[in-house]
């Protein structure tokens, strides 16, 4: 691990893997580079793999103010740091599924595949919960907001898969800065968040992928997503809404061999 400035931020980093092309794995809502260690050894065979810790999140930057103009622009002056002129691949699960597709869309000359596992590309969450749940967690922290939060987004019907992995990540959840939290709440459950023009901008092949057991991005909401983007490939698997780390097995599965071109 690492860290280097990029955009006025300090952001942790990883790059491993010897492969042609690169790929840029993009975390969830409260990840962090660890968040894609289970899929680490099947991207890093073929491939030449960078993670990085989100502003706000990880050992990154903290911040409190988070907008997705600034998380694309993260991006991609982390890339320029790195010396990565590109075309990358991108790899993305719920709000790293839809900064992949952000940014897809608006340097379609630096990607070359896409992978969206349920992207979060509009607001879909009343207004009056959400600005309840943020303040839940600027006042508690986010341990307050565990319970409904992990119900919907890491359901039971998964959990039994491996209950040792959802304990992991549970603890690891819980450990995120409270602010930084609210900050990408604030950003994601605003009405007039929507990336609807940069999913029609994109030109790279993408995957979209939905989960039957995701209960803030259902497959419906992401079968929408698919259509939105020209040519993209949708299919509907049984996962939760932070499928790389409920089910990272069934993730290679499907990214792997479409990032190859199969």
């Amino acid at each position: 691990m690492n860290w280097i400035e990029a955009n006025g931020a300090s952001l942790r980093y990883d790059l491993s893997g010897s492969g042609n092309q690169t790929i840029v794995l993009i975390h969830e809502v409260g990840g962090l580079i660890e968040s894609w260690d289970e899929t680490l050894p099947a991207f890093q065979q073929p491939f030449r793999v960078l993670r990085y810790d989100q502003r706000g999140f990880g050992l990154s930057e903290k911040t409190r103010v988070i907008t997705m103009d600034g998380i694309v622009a993260d991006l991609a002056a982390l890339l320029d740091a790195l010396e990565i002129p590109g075309p990358v691949h991108l790899a993305g699960c719920a709000m790293g599924a839809a900064i992949a597709l952000a940014f897809a869309g608006r340097s379609p000359k630096r990607v070359t595949r896409v992978v969206a596992a349920s992207p979060a590309t509009w607001a879909n969450a009343d207004p009056v919960a959400s600005q309840r749940r943020i303040q839940d967690i600027e006042r508690g922290g986010v341990r307050s907001v565990e319970p409904a939060s992990l119900k919907a987004s890491y359901p039971e019907s998964m959990r039994v898969l491996d209950r040792a992995r959802y304990e992991r990540f549970r603890r690891r959840w819980l450990g995120n800065d409270p602010e930084a939290m609210a900050a990408i709440l604030r950003m994601s459950t605003n009405p007039a968040f929507d990336l609807s023009q940069d999913l029609a901008r994109i030109t790279a092949p993408t995957l979209v992928i939905g989960c039957t057991h995701d209960g803030i991005r259902t497959p419906e909401m992401v079968a929408k997503v698919a259509a939105m983007i020209p040519g993209a490939r949708y299919v509907e698997v049984s996962s939760g809404h932070f499928m790389v780390v409920e089910t990272p097995e069934l993730f290679v599965e499907l990214a792997v061999p479409f990032l190859k071109g199969a």
